[in-house]
């Protein structure tokens, strides 16, 4: 796994101090790692990551005041915006579609392991992407029951994997694998610039806007 080449600036989000706390905790002891702000509702935490500029927002969906996916759209709007993990109880099927659709980077059940929760930061922060198996599947669910089949898919081009050269699917499998754009080119032989290239052709084919989203349907294959 390529490191990133300074610590992460985290910053949390969750509107239980308790959990807020515990997450501090668990994640204080790894030197990749730096806490450098928190926040207990949207509102708060577009301001204070708007300020500090972390790396990466540890979020949680459930908010009191605005849905947690609105928030990652939110964040995804500022200039030079932070990687988004969602980090949730739930594994609801709506709120993992709004969260994909806004744009986060990885979505993780809070039934993490210390050690798969600091590995999952540092590879989101480096620019990969992560998708716990069980939202997965339920993207995957999702996904076929409302019609993106192979013939829906032909009939609004969302979701197409048709479209994709050889190559175009190489990089969407290693993508879907967690790797990052550094990782991919070195495995490919590839610069960073051209695989930047070939995932917005994806994109394009796939008609999706993210890389969360591209997963996610990929793994329908």
């Amino acid at each position: 796994m390529t490191l990133p080449t300074k610590t992460v600036r985290i910053l949390l989000v969750d509107d239980h101090a308790v959990v807020r706390i515990g997450l501090k905790t668990i994640l204080a002891d790894d030197p990749r790692l730096s806490i450098v702000g928190e926040a207990a509702n949207g509102t708060d935490c577009v301001r204070i990551a708007t300020a500090l500029r972390p790396d990466l927002v540890l979020l949680d969906l459930r908010l009191p005041d605005m849905p947690g996916f609105e928030v990652c759209r939110l964040l995804k709007a500022i200039p030079e915006p932070p990687a988004v993990l969602v980090l949730t109880s739930f594994a609801d099927d709506q709120l993992v579609l709004e969260a994909i659709s806004a744009g986060a980077d990885g979505y993780l059940l809070k039934d993490f392991d210390q050690t798969e929760l600091a590995n999952s930061i540092v590879r989101v922060a480096s620019g990969g992407s992560i998708l716990d198996p069980i939202i997965a599947r339920k993207v995957i669910g999702a996904a076929r029951s409302d019609g993106i089949t192979k013939s829906a898919a032909q009939a609004n081009g969302r979701g197409r994997t048709d479209r994709l050269s050889p190559q175009e699917q190489r990089i969407l499998t290693l993508l879907a694998e967690g790797h990052t754009n550094k990782e991919i080119a070195s495995t490919l032989g590839l610069g960073e610039g051209t695989v930047r290239n070939y995932l917005t052709s994806v994109f394009t084919k796939m008609g999706v806007e993210n890389r969360t989203e591209a997963v996610a349907l990929w793994l329908r294959r």
